[in-house]
């Protein structure tokens, strides 16, 4: 644990509560991709296998039974709350996610750290965590305009990675044997993936204008 590691993870927990503020306050996912929330899921139930086998802390498990939470709830009152899911907008969240999917586990069985189940599937989360945001992105790009609690949960969902690879930097230089390359790589894709996102984010709030993306 690290400043750079704990600053990422609330950074990430703002995120979420960003989100379940914007479904249960306005009874609206209208903006949101259930694509990339389902994706998130997904991620999550493959990164924490080690839940019930491997204890390191009180706030690891604490910060893994969260986000494995949080996710499952956001993707079941997109599905099946009665009044959410009325503001779901499937003519907008139309990427093929399950392509992200496939390529994602694929790449987990020809490049891991190490060729068992667990690890595999820890590589697994870790490339799909690198475009899970796809979905999202391409969905605000076919609305045009972002509304005030969307554009803020991708900016913080967008900046926890960002303090990860602060956190990566520091452990190559304080750790002997740092052998996380793989979530380096991810990390330094998924933030990439933002960057056009970030942009308009930091023009909007300089110009104090409502956030639009280009189509």
């Amino acid at each position: 644990m690290n400043i750079f590691r704990f600053v990422g993870d609330m950074t990430h927990l703002i995120s979420i509560v960003v989100l379940l503020l914007k479904i249960y306050a306005t009874k609206s996912c209208s903006g949101i991709s259930l694509k990339t929330q389902e994706l998130y899921a997904l991620v999550f139930l493959a990164r924490y296998l080690d839940l019930f086998t491997d204890f390191i802390s009180v706030y690891n498990t604490v910060m893994k039974l969260v986000f494995i939470g949080s996710s499952l709830a956001i993707v079941w009152c997109m599905r099946f709350h009665q009044v959410v899911r009325r503001s779901y907008d499937n003519q907008l969240d139309t990427f093929r996610h399950y392509l992200l999917v496939g390529a994602s586990f694929l790449l987990a069985l020809l490049i891991h750290e190490k060729f068992t189940f667990q690890e595999i599937f820890w590589a697994f989360s870790i490339y799909l965590e690198a475009v899970a945001i796809l979905p999202q992105l391409v969905l605000l790009q076919s609305s045009g305009n972002v509304d005030n609690l969307t554009g803020q949960y991708v900016f913080f969902l967008g900046a926890y990675r960002a303090f990860y690879i602060l956190n990566w930097i520091y452990r190559y230089f304080t750790e002997q044997h740092f052998s996380r390359w793989i979530s380096c790589f991810s990390g330094l894709v998924q933030t990439a993936l933002y960057a056009d996102f970030f942009y308009y984010y930091f023009i909007s709030w300089k110009t104090n204008a409502k956030l639009q993306l280009p189509a």
